[in-house]
């Protein structure tokens, strides 16, 4: 079976790849996120992604547009609900790629990191691939995260230091 990987970015993306891959899943990459912030940091992840794509024979399907705006547009009324949207749109757009490219599955590498809402991707992703007519794969990577990190490390991937949104750019200097 075919799935579409959304991928936020390439670190991210070894372990579940690895881990799709060996359940017998052919694996496509999308690249769709528009929250990353600065241009220089969207640059630098989907570079990076394509390096490892090629590292792995990956085929990555990319939006490459940088639609900052549209992501500021909805999140910044109210900050603090802009994960939601974030794991919505992002979701919303790997289900509609998925079902206009005849992928029967998709999922998202959001599944790999500990700083992620399980939960409101998982819910996510069931409501979005019954309204696009595409079935989620659900699967809990965080098993894989020490693995994910040492691999990346090992493969000189660029790594970055937040999630990619300007408000999670701001907390990582501003924790207490």
């Amino acid at each position: 079976m075919q799935v579409l990987l959304h991928i936020c970015c390439a670190p991210c993306a070894i372990y579940p790849v690895k881990e799709l891959r060996s359940s017998g899943l052919e694996v496509t990459g999308f690249f769709y996120n528009h929250n990353i912030h600065p241009y220089t940091e969207f640059r630098l992840r989907k570079e990076a992604l394509q390096s490892y794509a090629a590292m792995v024979e990956l085929p990555v399907v990319m939006r490459d547009e940088y639609l900052l705006e549209e992501f500021l547009a909805a999140v910044a009324q109210e900050p603090k609900s802009r994960c939601t949207y974030c794991y919505r749109s992002r979701m919303e757009e790997t289900a509609r790629t998925a079902a206009e490219k005849g992928f029967p599955a998709f999922t998202s590498t959001l599944l790999y990191s500990r700083y992620q809402n399980h939960d409101a991707i998982r819910e996510a992703g069931i409501e979005l691939g019954e309204r696009y007519g595409v079935r989620f794969h659900y699967d809990d990577y965080r098993r894989g995260w020490q693995e994910g990190i040492n691999l990346s490390k090992e493969m000189g991937l660029y790594r970055q230091k937040y999630c990619g949104c300007i408000y999670s750019e701001k907390e990582r200097y501003l924790k207490k």
